[in-house]
């Protein structure tokens, strides 16, 4: 009899114990299953965004972009959501039968990284460039921020600026500055 008032008190004591590691384990599943479903949230948010741009679709931006949109690009200070539209829009001009391919999308908590390719036609001037009809592909790299199920913030890097001029049909002579060698 002494034995089992000693086992039981310990057997609830390790059962309570048991339980409670139970409940924080099943705690913090369940945190990252939410977090999980934000950032697939995320993902197609972003996925969404890159099919309505492939499909020259600029209202798509009004509908997934926040109002106070800053986006950055190489070493740019921040442009607004209007010069975003400004950009792509000038892209749509110059590029025919334009094709967005995701290469890559990752998230991690409020952020989703795109990396996709974009393919097109060269048939309008960009930049002061005649079109040459040739075809034009470059590849991007785009970091975003969301939150509240809007895109707040952007980072892009693209291919070099060199390399899209020599498939826009330009050539660049290398010359040294006067005086040097």
């Amino acid at each position: 009899m002494k034995k089992l008032l000693v086992i039981l008190p310990l057997t609830l004591i390790l059962c309570f114990m048991v339980g409670c590691q139970d409940k924080e384990a099943m705690t913090e599943l369940e945190e990252f299953k939410a977090q999980a479903e934000v950032e697939e949230q995320n993902k197609e948010l972003i996925r969404r965004l890159l099919k309505g741009l492939a499909d020259k679709n600029i209202g798509i931006m009004d509908e997934l972009f926040a109002e106070e949109f800053i986006g950055y690009y190489a070493s740019s200070t921040g442009y607004g959501l209007e010069e975003f539209k400004d950009g792509t829009e000038l892209a749509y001009s110059s590029l025919s039968d334009m094709v967005h391919i995701i290469d890559d999308l990752i998230a991690e908590d409020d952020k989703v990284g795109a990396r996709f390719t974009l393919r097109g036609k060269y048939t309008g001037e960009f930049m002061g460039i005649p079109p040459t009809g040739g075809q034009i592909e470059y590849h991007s790299i785009l970091l975003y921020r969301i939150a509240d199920g809007k895109i707040q913030e952007a980072w892009a890097n693209y291919d070099s600026l060199f390399g899209m001029i020599f498939q826009l049909g330009m050539g660049m002579e290398l010359k040294p500055k006067e005086g040097e060698k």
